[in-house]
């Protein structure tokens, strides 16, 4: 297993990216390019427990932390995507320090947690790493809760403080569209917000997190103390790359 908790709390900034395809081989394109994270998306993607299991396999031993974001704050959710070996979970919709506590505890084995315990799952190397696993995985697993409502701006100070939460990470669109403030990425009101979120969590000695529509932003997300950013997402990066394509052939198809 490949852990980051400890390059995450220590302020590095760590490039991440964004894969909701539940494509297999553009998280192995992602690892091979050196990602310090790949973020393989189970809310708004298409993919299942096998799309996770093949992406996860894609992504390997490389030092490339893969982090699944779930559907949903559900104890089900936390056993099938660590199971299978992910370094992390991403949890949307994270709302109040009850919500946060409850994340952290679907993370973490007991007394700490209540984390299902099996020996043979892939992330305990099938039983031949159980061993060594068991031990860490409730000291190093990232724990990253979603920031997508005003009703978490106003509460984030409070989620970072909670023990286990790891990473308070932006969900720019549901945040805007909460705030109305749909897309406007450029609003003032809208920047002071996300100043907000990323004091909070520095204030809390936790790391700042954000998904960019655009490299553009990645400067004024850094001043702000954002350290743990992903640009774009795969889907977007295909869609936008065949557009521009389709639009260089437009003034050939008469």
């Amino acid at each position: 297993m490949y852990f980051i908790k400890e390059q995450v709390r220590s302020g590095r900034f760590m490039a991440g990216a964004w894969c909701n395809l539940a494509s297999s081989l553009t998280a192995e394109m992602a690892a091979r390019l050196g990602f310090d994270w790949i973020l393989i998306d189970q809310e708004h993607g298409p993919g299942d427990s096998m799309t996770l299991l093949h992406q996860i396999q894609a992504i390997g031993d490389r030092p490339s932390a893969p982090i699944v974001r779930i559907a949903w704050n559900e104890m089900f959710r936390f056993k099938r995507a660590l199971d299978l070996g992910a370094s992390g979970i991403m949890i949307p919709y994270i709302e109040t320090v009850d919500d946060a506590a409850r994340a952290v505890g679907y993370l973490r084995y007991p007394p700490e947690g209540l984390r299902g315990v099996a020996s043979s799952p892939r992330a305990t190397g099938f039983g031949k790493d159980f061993e060594t696993y068991f031990p860490q995985a409730n000291r190093n697993l990232l724990t990253v809760t979603q920031v997508e409502t005003g009703k978490a701006v106003k509460n984030a100070g409070e989620i970072a403080a909670v023990d286990g939460v790891d990473v308070l990470f932006v969900g720019p669109m549901d945040l805007s569209i909460s705030l109305g403030l749909p897309g406007r990425f450029d609003d003032p009101d809208y920047r002071a917000i996300l100043a907000k979120v990323a004091s909070a969590a520095q204030d809390a000695g936790k790391a700042a997190g954000i998904l960019l529509p655009s490299g553009q932003l990645l400067e004024m997300a850094y001043d702000m103390g954002f350290r743990f950013v992903a640009v774009g997402s795969d889907g977007g990066i295909v869609m936008q790359g065949m557009q521009n394509n389709l639009t260089a052939m437009a003034g050939f198809r008469k």
